[in-house]
């Protein structure tokens, strides 16, 4: 019986998908329409209009094929074969040309092939300028757990609470250049300080912190995704014990759902002080804080939100099927649906609002409320560290996890943390993995799109959000999320890899301009160390460059320090002044000249940090002006 319905349904579901999408498509076209011509315009009926058009198309052509057939069979049966001829060519070409129109429409895919590897928009920002810093661990997770009963995902068996951790740390230490947690947090803090003008200071005693989870998976059971146990302790182990922030002075979670049991008892033993939001945590309100730029709504945020100094957003690495994926922008959406009873006013924003599988609202320079999130002073202006879990991911807004296929993974769960000081950056980066993950092809999670699985990252005008928020040159409208008159500027930097194999942004390229993504892969906690890690005893940045690049270097014990340039065949180009140091990080600055101040030409080069006249690393670098 099972056999004979699928064979039906390959014989004639098909058509008949066909023939709903075009019925419902052409009713609704003409419902909203015929009040209001000027709605033929909306990007919903922009797309619902070639598949009525295409009903219309189909069924005239099958009717004018079956008239045509009719009258060349009525004419043989009256001896007249040349009309009769005739009219049966006309209607076989009616015919072919309403199948070959029925198919292209059938096979019609939502999906869009609009990426452009390394088209930079916008200007990078951080420390080190668009850097997203990728952390890739296989061992952070065991690759054998089936996330089901006793073996959950969330379980210390299956995620490793010491690698995440040293995951977090190395991340923080890459991110900021820096050799120690104290350092990197100092740093991250101080850049912060800067660039909103608070001065140039690090953490004051009493400054707060909000710390956005994603709990959404919560509601559909243990093996569904949310923001891991292990990562939330991580972060406020470095809060408390590195930083020195009051446990008091700490808030986290998801405000618009519960905090999973799993996550509080994990945390609570060591931070009991710290406020989790939860199932009988009040969040209150403060009413008109955030207003969507197109003028379409005006909403309340928390009021720890508004008393927070900085905010740390820890979205999962996921798709989704309104948005086509979701990050740092989408985890807001559960900053504001406490107090409006879901976001759903903020869908139509969205490429797909009505997860459909059709991308009804994919044209680029569309208004995106994910632009006003990013840059509102509550949200991503205050967000000092924006840190993806992607240590499992997720494949929908609050659904289990899969495995990888793509390389690095091989068929594994991710097992990576992905963190920057750059918005944009980081939500490109995201974007590039699933689009290259989850396309059409995806043994679980291609094929047509539905509400619940789909190659939503394809859909069209996903990255539109990415775009406007890097460049005001392609905004919709002018972005004021306050609105007190003051217009947001360039959030980041947006581009996309060259191939998913290289995985090379431009400023791995040598680039002055755009996102580098500094990726580290490890097997074991020992890995992780930075301080025994040979390969960040000296490294430069950028590398390859154009006209300058920062060479860092950390120094374990005081001794005499010489940085040496080299080329490949071993001649000495280019020495520093001997000069003696203290233990410590430092940094030195050279713009790729000889000792005699010549520009040296394009190629490779060998930097040597020799400490007591002792050669004790070796860094290759690359200049390409």
């Amino acid at each position: 019986m099972i056999k004979n319905s699928i064979e039906i349904f390959k014989k004639y579901g098909a058509k008949a998908i066909f023939l709903v999408t075009g019925f419902g498509s052409l009713i609704w076209f003409l419902v909203r329409v015929i009040p209001k011509p000027s709605r033929a315009a909306y990007p919903c009926m922009r797309t619902a209009l070639p598949l009525a058009s295409s009903l219309v198309v189909y069924l005239i052509g099958l009717g004018s094929f079956t008239m045509l057939m009719r009258k060349a069979k009525d004419r043989f049966q009256k001896a007249k074969y040349l009309i009769s001829v005739g009219l049966a060519v006309a209607g076989l070409l009616v015919g072919f040309v309403t199948m070959v129109s029925y198919n292209i429409k059938l096979n019609a895919n939502p999906l869009t092939e609009t990426v452009t590897p390394n088209e930079v928009h916008g200007v990078g920002t951080g420390i080190y300028p668009g850097r997203v810093v990728w952390i890739h661990s296989p061992k952070a997770t065991n690759e054998n757990s089936q996330n089901q009963d006793n073996d959950y995902w969330y379980m210390d068996k299956n995620t490793n609470q010491e690698i995440v951790s040293a995951m977090l740390s190395n991340g923080l230490q890459l991110m900021t250049g820096k050799s120690n947690d104290t350092q990197a947090w100092d740093a991250l803090l101080k850049y912060f300080n800067k660039k909103t003008g608070n001065g140039d200071k690090g953490y004051t005693e009493g400054e707060k912190f909000v710390i956005k989870t994603n709990n959404n998976g919560v509601r559909n059971g243990d093996n569904c995704i949310n923001t891991s146990p292990q990562i939330t302790y991580a972060i406020l182990d470095q809060l408390v014990n590195v930083v020195g922030v009051n446990q008091t002075d700490i808030s986290i979670g998801d405000p618009n759902c519960t905090m999973p049991a799993y996550t509080y008892d994990h945390c609570s033993t060591d931070f009991p002080n710290v406020n989790f939001w939860g199932e009988n945590a009040s969040v209150e309100p403060v009413a008109n804080s955030f207003y969507a730029s197109d003028g379409s709504t005006v909403d309340a945020l928390p009021q720890s939100y508004i008393d927070a100094a900085y905010m740390i957003n820890i979205p999962i690495l996921k798709k989704h099927h309104r948005s086509g994926i979701s990050i740092c922008c989408k985890n807001h959406f559960g900053s504001i649906a406490p107090f409006t009873g879901g976001a759903w006013h903020l869908h139509p924003s969205l490429p797909c609002p009505e997860a459909s599988g059709i991308a009804e609202n994919g044209d680029y320079g569309s208004y995106r409320c994910f632009v006003d999130i990013m840059g509102h002073k509550d949200l991503g202006g205050k967000t000092v560290l924006n840190l993806v879990d992607a240590l499992w991911g997720s494949v929908n807004w609050g659904h289990p996890a899969v495995k990888y296929s793509m390389t690095p993974f091989n068929n594994d769960w991710p097992s990576s943390l992905f963190l920057s000081q750059d918005p944009v950056a980081i939500e490109s980066v995201c974007f590039d993995f699933l689009y290259e993950e989850f396309d059409e092809d995806h043994p679980t999670e291609g094929g047509t799109p539905d509400e619940n699985k789909g190659p939503f990252p394809h859909f069209a005008g996903v990255d539109d959000y990415l775009q406007q928020a890097a460049d005001p040159d392609l905004w919709a409208v002018d972005y004021d999320p306050e609105n007190d008159g003051t217009i947001l500027e360039s959030l980041g930097a947006n581009e996309h890899w060259n191939n998913a194999i290289d995985k090379q942004y431009s400023r791995n390229l040598g680039r002055d301009a755009g996102i580098e993504l500094f990726k580290k892969t490890v097997t074991s906690v020992d890995d992780l160390s930075l301080a025994d890690d040979d390969n960040n005893l000296v490294k430069n940045y950028p590398n390859p460059f154009s006209d300058f690049t920062t060479i860092n270097y950390h120094i374990n014990t005081p001794g005499e320090v010489t940085l040496n340039i080299y080329t490949i065949n071993g001649k000495l180009v280019y020495k520093t002044i001997q000069k003696h140091y203290d233990s410590g990080s430092f940094e030195y600055v050279w713009n790729g000249s000889n000792s005699d101040g010549n520009l040296l030409s394009n190629g490779n080069y060998i930097l040597n940090l020799n400490i007591d006249n002792k050669i004790t690393k070796s860094q290759k670098l690359t200049i390409n002006r």
